[in-house]
């Protein structure tokens, strides 16, 4: 143990001295589980015989490396001076070892399912989740689509508590990573259901396909990361029964990188600043995506397909 310790630590040191202070570690672990994540589409893409790789899968990995990039200029500029202060003013120093990892985990993945949640309810957060959600097919590209946004709207906010309570932030973001790694899995139609009791506990593709679904059932439903016990506590799992139609109930009709990004971010704003009283108006950035202000017309900037 002293051994494996004295090698993070060594780690640790090596990767902050490159990177000139705290080490995101959620970027490092993902960066290097990439071979990982290529060589699993590569098997999941001859498993369906896919043939050359489709446009949406191109775009997908465009999304994915414009969020990376954007996740390292953050932790940067904002994310880690800001974990840094938090984790000087915490109230507790608690011990990271075998005993406590487990406990630890289970409040990261309650972090993750705050966030996850608020990404869906809160108009806010939903403007940086959404391209993740635009996809409208289903495989391990999918899990590459993301936002440049996150730290834009603060969706690092929902991973300071652990930090505030005492848990270093590297161990934070590791878990954090590990998380999202795993959920990479759990994009793809090429596995049906598991195994009952794994599917009582855990997230699985069964479950995620629903997650990502625009069928009026399946729409703000699964939210868990690597467990779905969260979901059945607090009501909001749902199993995966009819056929998944994937996207948005306001498809935009774009597939350009700027457009997926921002679409949503631009209309909220819009919708914002239209006339009307300023607590209606104000509403549009906490209320829920599908809130309409009485007597406003929803702004859609860039044209988009209805599916309600």
């Amino acid at each position: 143990m002293e051994t494996a310790g004295a090698a993070w630590a060594g780690l640790q040191a090596l990767l902050a001295h490159w990177s000139g202070g705290e080490v995101d570690w959620k970027l490092v672990l993902l960066a290097g589980a990439t071979p990982l994540f290529l060589l699993a589409f590569l098997a999941e893409s001859w498993v369906l015989r896919d043939g050359p790789p489709r446009r949406e899968v191109w775009t997908n990995l465009g999304l994915g490396a414009a969020y990376q990039a954007a996740e390292g200029l953050a932790w940067w500029a904002l994310t880690a001076p800001l974990f840094a202060w938090v984790w000087q003013h915490r109230l507790f120093d608690l011990p990271v070892n075998g005993w406590t990892l487990g406990p630890i985990f289970l409040l990261v993945e309650a972090c993750y399912y705050a966030f996850h949640r608020s990404s869906h309810r809160v108009r806010w957060f939903w403007a940086a989740h959404v391209p993740h959600h635009s996809g409208q097919e289903m495989d391990f590209s999918t899990a590459a689509r993301q936002s440049v946004l996150n730290a834009v709207v603060g969706s690092f906010v929902f991973y300071l508590p652990p930090v505030w309570l005492g848990v270093p932030p590297a161990v934070v973001m590791a878990l954090l990573a590990l998380d999202l790694v795993y959920q990479f899995f759990v994009h793809t139609t090429v596995v049906g259901r598991l195994p009952a009791w794994f599917e009582w506990v855990f997230n699985t593709p069964s479950h995620h396909r629903a997650h990502h679904g625009r069928n009026p059932q399946y729409r703000d439903r699964n939210y868990g990361g690597v467990l779905i016990v969260f979901d059945r506590l607090f009501g909001t799992w749902v199993p995966e029964e009819e056929a998944v139609d994937y996207g948005i109930t306001r498809q935009p009709r774009s597939r350009h990188p700027l457009v997926l990004n921002l679409h949503e971010f631009v209309d909220l704003w819009r919708d914002v600043a239209a006339p009307g009283p300023w607590r209606a108006r104000l509403k549009h950035l906490w209320g829920p995506p599908e809130w309409e202000r009485p007597g406003h017309t929803p702004v859609h900037t860039w044209a988009v397909d209805r599916r309600d």
